[in-house]
Protein backbone atom coordinates (compact mmCIF):
# COMPACT_ATOMS: atom_id res chain seq x y z
CA UNK A 1 0.00 0.00 0.00
CA UNK A 2 1.51 3.31 -1.19
CA UNK A 3 0.08 6.86 0.25
CA UNK A 4 0.85 10.06 -1.64
CA UNK A 5 0.20 13.12 0.46
CA UNK A 6 -1.59 15.90 -0.94
CA UNK A 7 1.34 18.29 -2.16
CA UNK A 8 2.14 20.20 -5.10
CA UNK A 9 -0.24 22.03 -6.98
CA UNK A 10 -3.94 20.40 -5.66
CA UNK A 11 -5.32 18.85 -8.89
CA UNK A 12 -7.37 21.26 -11.26
CA UNK A 13 -8.40 24.55 -10.20
CA UNK A 14 -11.46 24.75 -8.65
CA UNK A 15 -12.92 26.88 -12.27
CA UNK A 16 -11.93 23.26 -14.20
CA UNK A 17 -15.58 22.20 -13.08
CA UNK A 18 -17.36 24.23 -15.29
CA UNK A 19 -15.32 24.06 -17.85
CA UNK A 20 -15.77 20.38 -18.33
CA UNK A 21 -19.92 20.67 -17.73
CA UNK A 22 -19.52 23.44 -20.83
CA UNK A 23 -17.80 20.69 -22.42
CA UNK A 24 -20.93 17.95 -21.53
CA UNK A 25 -23.38 20.78 -22.97
CA UNK A 26 -21.11 20.96 -26.13
CA UNK A 27 -21.57 17.28 -26.25
CA UNK A 28 -25.43 17.10 -25.38
CA UNK A 29 -25.89 19.73 -28.37
CA UNK A 30 -24.37 17.33 -31.06
CA UNK A 31 -25.95 14.99 -29.93
CA UNK A 32 -29.30 17.10 -30.43
CA UNK A 33 -28.15 18.03 -33.83
CA UNK A 34 -27.97 14.49 -34.78
CA UNK A 35 -31.08 13.29 -33.51
CA UNK A 36 -32.69 16.13 -35.12
CA UNK A 37 -31.48 15.49 -38.49
CA UNK A 38 -32.42 11.62 -37.96
CA UNK A 39 -35.78 12.88 -37.19
CA UNK A 40 -35.85 14.84 -40.15
CA UNK A 41 -34.87 12.27 -42.71
CA UNK A 42 -37.13 9.31 -40.73
CA UNK A 43 -40.18 11.51 -40.67
CA UNK A 44 -39.88 12.80 -44.72
CA UNK A 45 -38.66 9.94 -46.15
CA UNK A 46 -39.42 7.34 -44.13
CA UNK A 47 -42.74 8.25 -43.08
CA UNK A 48 -43.66 10.84 -46.13
CA UNK A 49 -44.63 13.44 -43.83
CA UNK A 50 -44.04 17.04 -45.27
CA UNK A 51 -42.55 19.20 -42.98
CA UNK A 52 -40.84 22.69 -43.76
CA UNK A 53 -37.04 21.09 -44.32
CA UNK A 54 -34.96 23.91 -45.50
CA UNK A 55 -36.10 26.28 -42.68
CA UNK A 56 -35.49 23.28 -40.06
CA UNK A 57 -32.22 22.30 -41.37
CA UNK A 58 -31.42 26.31 -41.36
CA UNK A 59 -31.99 26.12 -37.27
CA UNK A 60 -30.13 23.17 -37.09
CA UNK A 61 -27.32 24.37 -39.20
CA UNK A 62 -27.52 27.62 -36.35
CA UNK A 63 -27.23 24.97 -34.00
CA UNK A 64 -23.64 23.71 -35.53
CA UNK A 65 -22.54 26.92 -35.64
CA UNK A 66 -23.20 27.74 -31.91
CA UNK A 67 -21.18 24.45 -31.19
CA UNK A 68 -18.60 25.70 -33.21
CA UNK A 69 -18.26 29.09 -31.27
CA UNK A 70 -18.57 27.76 -27.92
CA UNK A 71 -15.32 25.32 -28.95
CA UNK A 72 -13.74 28.01 -29.29
CA UNK A 73 -14.68 29.57 -26.65
CA UNK A 74 -13.60 26.74 -24.34
CA UNK A 75 -10.29 26.35 -26.28
CA UNK A 76 -9.22 29.45 -24.84
CA UNK A 77 -8.33 29.82 -21.22
CA UNK A 78 -10.48 31.26 -18.15
CA UNK A 79 -13.07 30.05 -16.24
CA UNK A 80 -16.97 29.75 -17.93
CA UNK A 81 -18.97 32.32 -16.70
CA UNK A 82 -22.94 31.64 -15.79
CA UNK A 83 -23.88 34.54 -18.24
CA UNK A 84 -22.08 32.17 -21.48
CA UNK A 85 -23.98 28.88 -19.90
CA UNK A 86 -27.40 30.90 -19.40
CA UNK A 87 -27.20 32.29 -23.37
CA UNK A 88 -26.79 28.48 -24.66
CA UNK A 89 -29.03 27.56 -22.97
CA UNK A 90 -31.43 30.08 -23.92
CA UNK A 91 -30.08 29.21 -27.74
CA UNK A 92 -30.86 25.95 -27.37
CA UNK A 93 -34.08 26.37 -26.56
CA UNK A 94 -35.06 29.34 -29.03
CA UNK A 95 -33.83 26.34 -31.54
CA UNK A 96 -35.80 24.03 -30.15
CA UNK A 97 -39.15 26.17 -29.95
CA UNK A 98 -38.53 27.00 -33.73
CA UNK A 99 -38.50 22.89 -34.59
CA UNK A 100 -41.30 22.22 -32.75
CA UNK A 101 -43.30 25.64 -34.61
CA UNK A 102 -42.63 24.05 -37.58
CA UNK A 103 -43.55 20.47 -36.67
CA UNK A 104 -47.07 20.69 -34.78
CA UNK A 105 -46.18 23.02 -31.99
CA UNK A 106 -47.35 21.83 -28.59
CA UNK A 107 -48.67 19.25 -30.37
CA UNK A 108 -45.39 17.81 -31.05
CA UNK A 109 -44.82 14.66 -28.82
CA UNK A 110 -41.43 15.67 -28.38
CA UNK A 111 -42.23 19.41 -26.57
CA UNK A 112 -41.16 17.82 -23.66
CA UNK A 113 -37.68 18.20 -24.47
CA UNK A 114 -38.07 21.24 -23.00
CA UNK A 115 -37.79 19.65 -19.26
CA UNK A 116 -34.58 18.18 -20.00
CA UNK A 117 -32.91 21.82 -20.92
CA UNK A 118 -34.74 23.16 -17.40
CA UNK A 119 -33.11 20.34 -15.42
CA UNK A 120 -29.48 21.24 -16.52
CA UNK A 121 -30.33 25.57 -15.94
CA UNK A 122 -31.40 24.03 -12.59
CA UNK A 123 -27.64 22.03 -11.76
CA UNK A 124 -25.81 24.61 -14.04
CA UNK A 125 -26.93 28.08 -13.44
CA UNK A 126 -27.45 30.73 -10.12
CA UNK A 127 -31.04 30.76 -8.93
CA UNK A 128 -31.85 33.85 -10.66
CA UNK A 129 -30.54 32.38 -14.12
CA UNK A 130 -32.84 29.08 -13.28
CA UNK A 131 -35.62 31.14 -12.89
CA UNK A 132 -34.93 33.12 -15.87
CA UNK A 133 -34.70 29.81 -17.81
CA UNK A 134 -38.16 28.62 -16.37
CA UNK A 135 -39.75 32.01 -17.51
CA UNK A 136 -38.21 31.76 -20.86
CA UNK A 137 -39.45 27.53 -21.46
CA UNK A 138 -43.18 28.99 -20.15
CA UNK A 139 -43.08 31.10 -22.72
CA UNK A 140 -42.05 28.99 -25.36
CA UNK A 141 -44.40 26.02 -24.35
CA UNK A 142 -47.60 29.03 -24.34
CA UNK A 143 -46.10 30.25 -28.14
CA UNK A 144 -46.46 26.97 -28.84
CA UNK A 145 -49.95 26.45 -27.66
CA UNK A 146 -51.01 29.77 -29.57
CA UNK A 147 -49.35 29.43 -32.53
CA UNK A 148 -47.50 26.74 -34.55
CA UNK A 149 -47.24 25.25 -37.91
CA UNK A 150 -49.52 22.30 -38.34
CA UNK A 151 -48.15 18.94 -39.14
CA UNK A 152 -50.07 17.18 -41.96
CA UNK A 153 -49.93 13.30 -41.13
CA UNK A 154 -50.63 11.09 -44.60
CA UNK A 155 -53.85 9.39 -44.76
CA UNK A 156 -53.04 6.12 -43.44
CA UNK A 157 -51.75 7.17 -40.35
CA UNK A 158 -55.01 8.63 -39.57
CA UNK A 159 -56.56 5.54 -38.14
CA UNK A 160 -53.61 5.47 -35.32
CA UNK A 161 -53.11 8.90 -34.99
CA UNK A 162 -53.77 8.09 -31.29
CA UNK A 163 -51.09 5.57 -31.48
CA UNK A 164 -48.89 7.44 -33.34
CA UNK A 165 -49.10 10.89 -31.05
CA UNK A 166 -48.13 7.87 -27.68
CA UNK A 167 -45.62 6.35 -29.54
CA UNK A 168 -44.14 9.50 -30.03
CA UNK A 169 -44.19 10.76 -26.71
CA UNK A 170 -42.50 7.21 -25.73
CA UNK A 171 -39.82 7.56 -27.86
CA UNK A 172 -39.60 11.53 -26.60
CA UNK A 173 -40.13 10.34 -22.78
CA UNK A 174 -37.12 7.28 -22.84
CA UNK A 175 -34.74 10.07 -24.89
CA UNK A 176 -35.49 12.67 -22.03
CA UNK A 177 -34.81 10.24 -19.19
CA UNK A 178 -31.70 8.85 -20.98
CA UNK A 179 -30.11 12.25 -21.42
CA UNK A 180 -30.90 13.00 -18.04
CA UNK A 181 -29.00 10.00 -16.23
CA UNK A 182 -26.64 10.49 -18.59
CA UNK A 183 -25.33 14.07 -18.53
CA UNK A 184 -26.71 14.76 -14.80
CA UNK A 185 -24.61 11.97 -13.85
CA UNK A 186 -21.54 13.29 -15.31
CA UNK A 187 -22.03 16.99 -14.39
CA UNK A 188 -22.70 15.87 -10.64
CA UNK A 189 -19.31 14.23 -10.74
CA UNK A 190 -17.67 17.36 -11.88
CA UNK A 191 -19.47 19.18 -9.04
CA UNK A 192 -18.34 16.65 -6.81
CA UNK A 193 -14.98 16.69 -8.01
CA UNK A 194 -14.53 20.52 -7.72
CA UNK A 195 -16.13 20.46 -4.26
CA UNK A 196 -13.15 17.82 -3.52
CA UNK A 197 -10.48 20.22 -4.83
CA UNK A 198 -11.77 23.30 -2.83
CA UNK A 199 -11.53 21.22 0.24
CA UNK A 200 -8.23 20.28 -0.30
CA UNK A 201 -7.03 23.68 -1.21
CA UNK A 202 -8.62 24.74 2.11
CA UNK A 203 -6.81 22.35 3.87
CA UNK A 204 -3.66 22.81 2.60
CA UNK A 205 -4.40 26.88 3.21
CA UNK A 206 -5.01 25.56 7.22
CA UNK A 207 -1.74 23.37 7.05
CA UNK A 208 0.60 26.18 5.68
CA UNK A 209 -1.25 28.97 8.37
CA UNK A 210 -0.28 26.42 10.98
CA UNK A 211 3.13 26.20 9.24
CA UNK A 212 3.48 30.32 9.55
CA UNK A 213 2.86 30.22 13.39
CA UNK A 214 5.31 27.48 13.84
CA UNK A 215 7.77 29.57 11.71
CA UNK A 216 7.25 32.89 13.73
CA UNK A 217 7.40 30.74 16.88
CA UNK A 218 10.87 28.71 15.77
CA UNK A 219 12.28 32.03 14.59
CA UNK A 220 11.48 33.90 18.03
CA UNK A 221 13.19 30.52 19.81
CA UNK A 222 16.02 30.67 17.96
CA UNK A 223 16.62 34.05 18.11
CA UNK A 224 16.17 34.01 21.77
CA UNK A 225 18.62 30.84 21.96
CA UNK A 226 21.46 33.01 20.31
CA UNK A 227 22.15 34.44 23.66
CA UNK A 228 22.66 32.21 26.26
CA UNK A 229 24.43 29.98 23.24
CA UNK A 230 27.35 32.83 22.84
CA UNK A 231 27.25 32.84 26.60
CA UNK A 232 28.31 29.04 26.62
CA UNK A 233 30.28 29.04 23.80
CA UNK A 234 32.52 32.30 25.21
CA UNK A 235 32.77 30.13 28.73
CA UNK A 236 34.08 26.95 27.33
CA UNK A 237 36.68 28.89 24.81
CA UNK A 238 37.49 30.30 28.36
CA UNK A 239 37.64 26.64 29.81
CA UNK A 240 39.79 25.46 26.90
CA UNK A 241 42.57 27.34 27.98
CA UNK A 242 42.50 26.90 31.65
CA UNK A 243 45.04 24.79 33.10
CA UNK A 244 42.07 22.31 34.94
CA UNK A 245 41.74 21.16 31.28
CA UNK A 246 44.54 19.92 30.03
CA UNK A 247 44.39 16.34 30.93
CA UNK A 248 43.24 14.39 28.10
CA UNK A 249 39.80 12.75 29.75
CA UNK A 250 38.68 17.08 30.42
CA UNK A 251 39.93 18.36 27.09
CA UNK A 252 37.99 14.62 25.26
CA UNK A 253 34.80 15.92 27.48
CA UNK A 254 35.43 19.67 26.50
CA UNK A 255 35.88 19.19 22.73
CA UNK A 256 32.40 16.78 22.28
CA UNK A 257 30.99 20.02 24.60
CA UNK A 258 31.85 22.45 22.00
CA UNK A 259 30.43 20.29 19.23
CA UNK A 260 27.31 19.71 20.41
CA UNK A 261 26.96 23.67 21.03
CA UNK A 262 28.51 24.15 17.11
CA UNK A 263 25.64 21.93 15.87
CA UNK A 264 22.99 23.93 18.48
CA UNK A 265 24.21 26.48 16.31
CA UNK A 266 23.94 25.41 13.02
CA UNK A 267 20.38 23.72 13.84
CA UNK A 268 19.29 27.65 14.71
CA UNK A 269 20.91 28.45 11.70
CA UNK A 270 19.09 26.59 9.77
CA UNK A 271 15.95 27.61 11.55
CA UNK A 272 16.49 31.33 10.60
CA UNK A 273 16.72 30.22 6.80
CA UNK A 274 13.65 28.46 6.73
CA UNK A 275 11.74 30.85 8.40
CA UNK A 276 12.06 32.77 5.69
CA UNK A 277 11.89 31.24 2.25
CA UNK A 278 12.54 28.47 1.01
CA UNK A 279 16.25 29.30 -0.17
CA UNK A 280 18.44 31.51 2.31
CA UNK A 281 19.99 34.64 0.77
CA UNK A 282 23.11 33.40 0.12
CA UNK A 283 22.47 30.15 -1.54
CA UNK A 284 25.35 27.96 -2.46
CA UNK A 285 26.37 26.81 -5.73
CA UNK A 286 27.36 23.11 -5.81
CA UNK A 287 26.46 19.89 -7.77
CA UNK A 288 24.04 17.14 -7.16
CA UNK A 289 26.37 14.23 -6.33
CA UNK A 290 28.26 16.76 -3.79
CA UNK A 291 24.71 18.10 -2.07
CA UNK A 292 24.12 14.38 -1.26
CA UNK A 293 27.45 13.49 -0.31
CA UNK A 294 28.11 16.08 1.94
CA UNK A 295 24.53 15.56 3.76
CA UNK A 296 25.39 11.53 3.95
CA UNK A 297 28.84 12.64 5.81
CA UNK A 298 27.29 15.37 7.82
CA UNK A 299 24.23 12.62 8.85
CA UNK A 300 26.99 10.33 9.42
CA UNK A 301 29.14 12.57 11.82
CA UNK A 302 25.94 13.14 14.15
CA UNK A 303 24.70 9.60 14.25
CA UNK A 304 27.69 7.96 15.08
CA UNK A 305 27.22 4.32 15.14
CA UNK A 306 24.47 4.44 13.22
CA UNK A 307 25.46 2.98 8.99
CA UNK A 308 24.11 5.11 6.42
CA UNK A 309 24.07 3.27 3.07
CA UNK A 310 24.32 5.76 -0.09
CA UNK A 311 22.82 4.71 -3.89
CA UNK A 312 23.34 7.33 -5.54
CA UNK A 313 21.88 5.83 -9.09
CA UNK A 314 21.66 9.73 -10.30
CA UNK A 315 25.92 9.70 -11.00
CA UNK A 316 25.68 7.65 -14.40
CA UNK A 317 24.39 10.92 -15.71
CA UNK A 318 25.90 14.14 -16.47
CA UNK A 319 26.48 15.55 -12.68
CA UNK A 320 24.21 18.62 -12.23
CA UNK A 321 24.73 22.22 -10.96
CA UNK A 322 22.01 22.92 -8.31
CA UNK A 323 21.50 25.23 -5.59
CA UNK A 324 22.14 24.08 -2.22
CA UNK A 325 18.71 24.83 -0.54
CA UNK A 326 19.03 24.66 3.36
CA UNK A 327 14.93 23.65 3.20
CA UNK A 328 15.65 20.49 1.32
CA UNK A 329 18.59 19.15 3.20
CA UNK A 330 16.46 19.73 6.64
CA UNK A 331 13.71 17.80 5.29
CA UNK A 332 15.41 14.76 4.11
CA UNK A 333 17.44 15.14 7.84
CA UNK A 334 13.98 14.69 9.22
CA UNK A 335 13.42 11.99 7.42
CA UNK A 336 16.80 10.26 8.31
CA UNK A 337 16.41 11.17 11.53
CA UNK A 338 13.10 9.34 11.61
CA UNK A 339 14.47 6.31 10.66
CA UNK A 340 16.97 6.26 12.53
CA UNK A 341 14.16 5.99 15.31
CA UNK A 342 12.49 3.13 14.02
CA UNK A 343 15.37 1.37 12.97
CA UNK A 344 18.35 -0.16 14.41
CA UNK A 345 20.07 -1.65 11.66
CA UNK A 346 21.21 0.43 8.37
CA UNK A 347 19.61 2.82 6.66
CA UNK A 348 19.62 3.51 3.14
CA UNK A 349 19.28 6.85 1.46
CA UNK A 350 18.76 6.54 -2.50
CA UNK A 351 18.75 9.02 -4.92
CA UNK A 352 16.87 8.60 -8.21
CA UNK A 353 16.73 11.69 -11.16
CA UNK A 354 15.54 11.36 -14.74
CA UNK A 355 15.30 14.06 -17.54
CA UNK A 356 12.56 16.34 -15.52
CA UNK A 357 12.47 14.97 -11.77
CA UNK A 358 14.98 13.94 -8.69
CA UNK A 359 13.80 11.73 -5.97
CA UNK A 360 15.03 10.41 -2.46
CA UNK A 361 14.01 7.51 -1.08
CA UNK A 362 14.75 6.45 2.64
CA UNK A 363 14.44 2.97 3.87
CA UNK A 364 14.44 1.54 6.98
CA UNK A 365 13.91 -1.74 8.49
CA UNK A 366 11.56 -0.96 11.36
CA UNK A 367 7.93 -2.06 12.03
CA UNK A 368 6.89 0.19 9.02
CA UNK A 369 3.55 2.51 9.07
CA UNK A 370 0.63 1.83 10.54
CA UNK A 371 -2.69 1.86 8.49
CA UNK A 372 -3.43 5.22 10.67
CA UNK A 373 -0.11 6.82 9.93
CA UNK A 374 -0.37 5.94 6.00
CA UNK A 375 -3.99 7.23 5.90
CA UNK A 376 -2.51 10.36 7.73
CA UNK A 377 0.68 10.96 5.87
CA UNK A 378 1.53 15.00 5.62
CA UNK A 379 -0.72 15.54 8.66
CA UNK A 380 0.64 17.50 11.36
CA UNK A 381 -0.03 15.35 15.12
CA UNK A 382 -0.30 11.57 13.54
CA UNK A 383 3.05 9.61 15.56
CA UNK A 384 3.91 6.58 16.04
CA UNK A 385 6.37 8.24 19.00
CA UNK A 386 3.45 8.35 21.56
CA UNK A 387 5.02 11.49 22.75
CA UNK A 388 2.94 14.91 23.02
CA UNK A 389 3.21 17.13 19.83
CA UNK A 390 4.74 14.29 17.73
CA UNK A 391 4.22 13.83 14.49
CA UNK A 392 5.30 17.02 13.26
CA UNK A 393 8.05 15.88 11.26
CA UNK A 394 6.38 14.31 8.38
CA UNK A 395 4.13 17.61 8.23
CA UNK A 396 6.52 20.21 8.20
CA UNK A 397 8.72 17.91 5.45
CA UNK A 398 5.18 17.76 3.30
CA UNK A 399 4.52 21.41 3.27
CA UNK A 400 8.23 22.30 2.30
CA UNK A 401 8.37 19.97 -0.38
CA UNK A 402 5.11 21.10 -1.40
CA UNK A 403 6.36 24.66 -1.51
CA UNK A 404 8.97 23.06 -3.79
CA UNK A 405 6.68 21.80 -5.91
CA UNK A 406 7.17 18.35 -5.10
CA UNK A 407 5.42 15.82 -3.22
CA UNK A 408 6.01 12.95 -0.54
CA UNK A 409 4.72 8.82 -0.05
CA UNK A 410 5.38 6.68 1.68
CA UNK A 411 4.79 2.93 1.74
CA UNK A 412 5.79 -0.60 3.70
CA UNK A 413 8.07 -2.67 2.42
CA UNK A 414 6.87 -6.19 1.86
CA UNK A 415 10.16 -7.77 3.81
CA UNK A 416 9.56 -5.42 6.90
CA UNK A 417 10.67 -1.78 7.13
CA UNK A 418 9.30 1.48 5.48
CA UNK A 419 9.81 3.87 2.52
CA UNK A 420 9.36 7.86 2.57
CA UNK A 421 9.89 9.29 -1.12
CA UNK A 422 10.70 12.46 -1.46
CA UNK A 423 9.62 13.44 -5.35
CA UNK A 424 10.63 17.01 -6.83
CA UNK A 425 11.51 19.12 -10.17
CA UNK A 426 14.33 19.45 -11.06
CA UNK A 427 13.94 23.02 -12.04
CA UNK A 428 12.94 23.42 -8.46
CA UNK A 429 16.80 23.17 -7.07
CA UNK A 430 18.74 23.37 -10.82
CA UNK A 431 20.91 26.06 -11.53
CA UNK A 432 19.45 28.23 -14.27
CA UNK A 433 21.16 29.05 -17.14
CA UNK A 434 21.58 32.79 -17.02
CA UNK A 435 22.58 32.33 -13.75
CA UNK A 436 25.51 30.22 -15.09
CA UNK A 437 26.35 32.61 -17.59
CA UNK A 438 26.62 35.86 -14.84
CA UNK A 439 29.09 32.87 -13.05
Amino acid sequence: MTVTSATGPVGRPPHRAGRENFRQLIMLRWIAVSGQLATILIVTLGMKVVVPVVPMVAIIGGLVALNLVSTARLARAGAIRNAEVLGGLLLDMAALTGLLYLSGGATNPFVSLFLLQVVLGAILLDTRSAWVLVAATAGCFVLLVVTYHPLVVPEYFRIGRIDLYILGALVSFVLVAVLLVFFVTRINANLRARDARLAAMRQQAAEEDHIVRMGLLASGAAHELGTPLALVSVVLNDWAKMADFADAERAEDLREMQGALARCKTILTGILTSAGEARGENPKVTTLSAFVGELADEWRAQNVGRPLLLRDQAVVQADLRIVSDAALKQVIWNVLDNARDASRKAIVLAVERDDSRLAFEILDEGPGFTPEMLANIGRPYHSTKGRPGGGLGLFLVTNVMRKLGGRVSAHNRARGGAVVRLDLPIAAIELAKEAEDVR
